[in-house]
């Protein structure tokens, strides 16, 4: 897994999908403010990189989930679907794709394509910062029936230290090819950051309630204290 992470690490890197500007910064989806952003959408104009990405990410969900776990795999809408195509095609599974909102009504407005009661699901999604709307996602899949235990994503945040706990009281396995730690690693040794921007990335991994909160972000997960 290191090889694979830094190897997509410096996919994103020179696919310019790695933004910075502290000055200005990102306010993520889900309120939270960042130095730093990934932009993954991107990668699907690399044939290249984006090929060499889809192998990793079947590799690691088959290696981390087993070879016969999954029945379906299912694309996040709309940032998910273009790598769960990919991703079940190499698999040689059906496709669906989730919808953020419902269409319509009952369990399956939220579901496009065939789904059977008791299909295993695997969701698919480009980027996950805290998991929270992966797990509104999941719950959609969930209410049709399916099993939904494991979420992959080609980027993981990794720096709020609730993800992985809410993840787990869901049980959702999630599998990610790499982390901010691997970006800013790779960053460094390429010369992508200067010194001050590495510091304040790195200020933003060791706190990024703080740096949130100093930055007009939020600086917990809602309902916490």
């Amino acid at each position: 897994m290191s090889i694979v992470a830094a190897m997509t690490a410096r996919m994103l890197l020179e696919a310019g999908a790695v933004k910075y500007n502290a000055e200005q910064p990102y306010f993520l989806s889900s309120g939270w403010a960042s130095p730093v952003y990934i932009d993954c959408q991107g990668l699907i104009s690399f044939p290249r990189l984006r090929r060499s990405l889809m192998d990793f990410a079947s590799e690691t969900v088959l290696e981390q989930a087993g070879f016969e776990r999954f029945d379906a795999v299912a694309g996040a809408e709309p940032t998910g679907i273009a790598y769960a195509a990919w991703i079940a095609e190499r698999l040689s599974l059906p496709l669906q794709y989730v919808r953020r909102r419902p269409r319509g009504f009952g369990p399956e407005a939220q579901i496009v394509g065939s789904l059977r009661p008791g299909t295993r699901v695997l969701l698919v999604d480009d980027v996950t910062t805290d998991g929270r709307s992966k797990i509104e996602l999941c719950r959609a899949l969930r209410a049709t029936q399916s099993h939904v235990d494991h979420l992959l994503v080609m980027f993981f945040f990794d720096v709020f230290p609730e993800t992985r706990a809410l993840l787990a009281e869901l049980r959702i396995e999630l599998h990610y090819l790499a982390t901010w730690s691997d970006v800013l690693a790779e960053a460094r040794a390429a010369g992508y950051f200067t010194g001050p921007q590495a510091e304040e990335v790195d200020r933003f991994l060791q706190s990024p309630a703080r740096w949130s909160l100093e930055h007009g972000g939020i600086s917990c997960f809602p309902g916490s204290a």
